[in-house]
C-alpha cells in the first residue's frame, strides 16, 4: 500500500497517511520517484509538476499558489506554496512576542 493518499481525481498534491522516510519509492503518473526527504504524517507531495504560479489543488479546491515550480514527489507546503485567500504572516522574533508581519 502507497504511503500517500489522492484525496480527489483533480488534486495535485498526495497526502501522506504515515511519515514516508527519506529514500521511499512512491509510484506517480509519470513514473516512479524516490523522496529526497521525510514526509511526516498529513503532509503532501506533488502528484506531477506544479509550474510556478500554478493552483495546489486538494480535495479538489485551491489551498495555495505554488511560489516556484515544484517537480513531482517533492514535498509542498509553506516553503513553496503561498495561501490564495488571505496574506501569509510569520512572527518577527523567534520567541513569539514580536508583531506578526504580512509577506
Amino acid at each position: 500500500m502507497s504511503p500517500f493518499l489522492l484525496l480527489n481525481p483533480a488534486d495535485n498534491v498526495l497526502v501522506a497517511r504515515a511519515s514516508a522516510p527519506e529514500g521511499t519509492p512512491v509510484a506517480l503518473e509519470g513514473g516512479e520517484v524516490t523522496l529526497a526527504r521525510l514526509i511526516p504524517l498529513a503532509h503532501k507531495i506533488a502528484r506531477h509538476d506544479i509550474a510556478e504560479g500554478a493552483r495546489v489543488l486538494k480535495y479538489g479546491m485551491p489551498i495555495g499558489i505554488a511560489t516556484r515550480a515544484i517537480a513531482a514527489g517533492e514535498h509542498v507546503h509553506v516553503h513553496n506554496i503561498r495561501s490564495a485567500y488571505t496574506a501569509t504572516h510569520a512572527l518577527q522574533d523567534a520567541d513569539g512576542t514580536g508583531a506578526l508581519v504580512s509577506q
